[in-house]
């Protein structure tokens, strides 16, 4: 059978994803991700080199995407289809380029954990993320911020003569390209991943990139890997080297046996084959190999405590097992990112597909045996030599133009590549693509002029890179320009002048909220918050004057009031706060976050028992993120009593 390749609909219960947030992320990244200083002693001086080496410190000029809600219905999602008399490979390239199932056919196994709905959560950097399936991670540690961005996709000619899908991107944290082929020859039993990132620009690049695999877990999974050592991190921030698979009295390659959520980062050896996998009791389930530019390999665990637990029920649908992800990345830890000089790439294949392995050998006590029983099963279906040539059949192809169009991402890439006069083999950003956010900024390349806005509504994104900077520092100083200036030099780290432009703008705007609200958090991050309150109050009661109806307005609505509440709360101007919360729309007063935020002015008002039975009632923060802790706090706040199950997020040990 040849292998064939083919659009289709799937369909899921799905959650909207919502608007993006319209207010600048000014905030560094949180800090769940982070390792925690003491914990830097005695690392491997690669490793240490490589967690110090440009840390993401700023999201922009990417958006948060927090506009998404619980409430599902049916929805259909394109997706592509890549099948052979093996394997039914499920692509979605309007949510990151996901392979949302992989089925073995001769068996009718599901390699994967598949989620059965569309159900995003607070786990992306920049917010919206779904589980399930294999995501391609890029830009910097964490899921990255095209969890649920559309990718260009588009048919190429494959090495044996058939056909593949490429999905390509510009990731605008690190302002990189991006590729992943996706190839099935005819008679393979493994989905072939042909990756590349690219620095077209004449300075280095950190790169960061991790495979993330979704794989069913059971009592009886265990996941193996060609390690007798792993860095163990958890929600503690701590990094430090444990044995495998003993450790604290339990074997922590089973998923179930760990409590808590926690990173287990596999001491790959040099040299060695790099792969993990993910066997059932049977001793069937799937392997993930690569060539050896891709190091790392990684198992992540929910843990079996009501933690865990909770968050794997919040990202699907009752009655659905659970998973753990098997992981494959460029650095030891997700903690590393990776320097790319100018004008470079890093490039890699990946292999996916079904491994059989005697069960009692993988499950038995001897480790060296069950990971050397492992690791002979795959030389026997898949050697390393095949990887090997297949990566370099596929680099032969990877210039190739792309031919039928099957999806289109966004139109930044195009922005950019027009820009800086880049040429990019075989990841075409076409001029087409460009839309209505990128306009104002095309038209300030060409004319110099950021032009001001055509019709009332919040301010679209902005771009930060020192390119882009330099022109908004030269155009004339309007009002939108000086706003979107200030953004940049925020971004470059110059918060005096961000403030000084925001202010200049502010003397002429004739919509004042967003330029107030900047203002307002740089005060709140300098540490004077009084002033930020006053600005704030300010923020929103322009944005209550000029907002009008639709998305947009009701975006910046959330986002505005959210921030503004939260800063006089902070300073205990209960009276402002509450007539922000009058001047809510009703629908905003329903969400889970501003549910939160009313428990919190009632029991600060001094009407603890209204508060207490604003839990009583129920409610879901569904932008609760990843390793946040409030619902706890303030529950602790209100009542003695343990937390209710409902609300127990908790990824680590209390205390």
């Amino acid at each position: 059978m040849a292998t064939t390749v083919r659009r289709a609909v799937l369909t899921l219960p799905a959650a909207p994803l919502g608007p993006e947030n319209p207010l600048p992320a000014l905030r560094a990244p949180d800090g769940v991700h982070e390792l925690d200083e003491r914990s830097r002693d005695g690392l491997p001086r690669d490793m240490a080199r490589q967690i110090g080496y440009e840390p993401l410190r700023s999201l922009l000029p990417v958006r948060i995407r927090d506009g998404y809600g619980r409430e599902r219905s049916e929805r259909e999602f394109a997706s592509v289809v890549i099948e052979n008399e093996h394997l039914r490979v499920t692509v979605l390239p309007e949510l990151g380029g996901r392979v949302h199932s992989l089925v073995h056919l001769p068996t009718g196994r599901e390699l994967l954990y598949r989620n059965p709905v569309f159900q995003p959560a607070n786990f992306a950097l920049n917010g919206a993320w779904f589980s399930g399936g294999i995501e391609w991670n890029t830009g910097a540690t964490g899921h990255t911020t095209l969890s649920c961005a559309p990718l260009h996709a588009a048919l190429v000619p494959a090495p044996d003569g058939g056909v593949m899908v490429r999905l390509w991107e510009w990731e605008r944290l690190r302002d990189l390209p991006f590729q992943v082929d996706l190839w099935l020859p005819g008679d393979s039993e493994f989905l072939y991943v042909g990756v590349r990132v690219r620095n077209p620009h004449e300075r280095p690049a950190p790169v960061y990139w991790w495979s993330n695999i979704a794989v069913p877990e059971d009592a009886g999974t265990r996941v193996l890997a060609p390690a007798d050592e792993a860095w163990h991190f958890g929600y503690e921030r701590s990094l430090r080297r444990i044995p495998v698979p003993q450790w604290e009295g339990a074997d922590r390659t089973y998923p179930l046996r760990s409590a808590y959520p926690a990173d287990f980062f596999y001491e790959v050896p040099d040299g060695a084959r790099p792969w993990i996998a993910s066997l059932g009791a049977d001793g069937h389930g799937l392997v993930q190999t690569s060539t050896a530019r891709l190091r790392g390999r990684k198992l992540f665990v929910w843990g079996a405590g009501g933690g865990g637990r909770r968050w794997q029920e919040w990202l699907t649908e009752p009655g659905t097992g659970g998973y753990a992800e098997i992981q494959a990345g460029l650095a030891r830890t997700q903690l590393e990112h990776v320097r790319l000089e100018a004008g470079a790439e890093f490039s890699w294949l990946e292999a996916y597909g079904p491994l059989a392995a005697p069960a009692r050998a993988v499950h038995g006590s001897d480790w060296a045996a069950a990971r050397g029983a492992a690791q002979d099963a795959l030389d026997a279906v898949l050697p390393r030599e095949r990887v090997d040539a297949a990566y370099e059949a596929w680099r032969a192809v990877a210039d190739t133009e792309p031919g039928e169009r099957l999806a289109a991402g966004s139109g930044w890439g195009a922005l950019e590549v027009l820009c800086g006069g880049f040429k990019l083999p075989g990841t075409p950003f076409a001029e087409s693509t460009l839309g209505e956010d990128q306009e104002p900024w095309l038209r300030l390349w060409r004319t110099g002029v950021f032009p001001p806005p055509g019709r009332a509504a919040p301010p679209g994104p902005s771009l930060v890179a020192a390119h882009w900077r330099d022109m908004l520092e030269t155009a004339p100083a309007q009002p939108l320009t000086e706003y979107h200036l200030g953004v940049a030099q925020w971004h470059a780290g110059d918060v005096a002048q961000a403030v000084r432009s925001w202010e200049r703008g502010l003397a002429l705007a004739p919509s004042r909220w967003p330029l107030l609200r900047c203002l307002a958090l740089a005060d709140a991050l300098a540490g004077d918050l009084a002033r930020a309150a006053d600005g704030y109050a300010a923020a929103f009661d322009d944005l209550a004057a000029e907002s009008r109806g639709g998305e947009p307005w009701t975006a910046a609505e959330s986002a505005l009031g959210q921030e503004a509440m939260a800063a006089l709360l902070a300073v205990g101007r209960l009276p402002e706060a509450r007539r922000v919360w009058d001047r809510l729309r009703p629908a905003l007063r329903e969400r889970g976050r501003f549910r939160l935020l009313a428990a919190r002015l009632l029991a600060a008002e001094g009407h603890v028992a209204a508060a207490r039975r604003v839990f009583e009632d129920g409610f879901e923060v569904a932008d609760l993120r990843e390793g946040e802790e409030t619902l706890g706090e303030i529950w602790s706040v209100l009542t003695g009593r343990p937390l209710p199950d409902r609300y127990d997020f908790r990824m680590r040990p209390s205390g």
